[in-house]
């Protein structure tokens, strides 16, 4: 983990943060370009864009592809409050993202390093470099913030 990884995982922190202001999973995500500019952010919108696909990854990859015209994202990095999801980890890997970065790891469905190891299997034709735990206990909170509220 370094200053730079710290610095795009708090925008990915404040997409997230924006989230719940729509009833939406605190996930937030930023995709970061070679120049160290930020191409795309967005958040969950599965509930909003009545969509089981608006995962935060999900819509960035989708943003940033349609701004760059190509759906190869070769030499981005991806930062992701919590660790992507099966789906989520294999679009990351479709699009070629260099490098993922996330906060908190997911125990019930992280595809990344706890369930599955999904963007650097060896059987597939890309492999991503993994980054964990940048400013995990921030993005944990928010989301155990999140569901204590959903719970009471």
């Amino acid at each position: 983990m370094n200053e730079t990884d710290e610095q795009f995982m708090r925008i990915a922190i404040e997409r997230a943060a924006a989230a719940i202001e729509f009833d939406e999973v605190p996930i937030g995500a930023c995709l970061v370009d070679e120049n160290g500019e930020v191409v795309a952010a967005s958040f969950n919108r599965t509930i909003t864009d009545c969509d089981p696909t608006a995962h935060a990854e999900i819509l960035a990859l989708r943003e940033a592809a349609k701004k760059i015209g190509n759906y190869r994202l070769t030499d981005t990095t991806l930062y992701t409050t919590i660790e992507p999801c099966v789906m989520c980890a294999g679009a990351l890997v479709n699009a070629r993202v260099k490098r993922l970065v996330y906060g908190a790891a997911d125990e019930r469905f992280g595809a990344v390093e706890t369930l599955f190891r999904l963007c650097d299997n060896d059987s597939l034709n890309h492999r991503l470099e993994i980054t964990s735990g940048v400013l995990a206990a921030e993005c944990r909170k928010l989301m155990q913030d999140f569901f204590k509220v959903k719970r009471n």
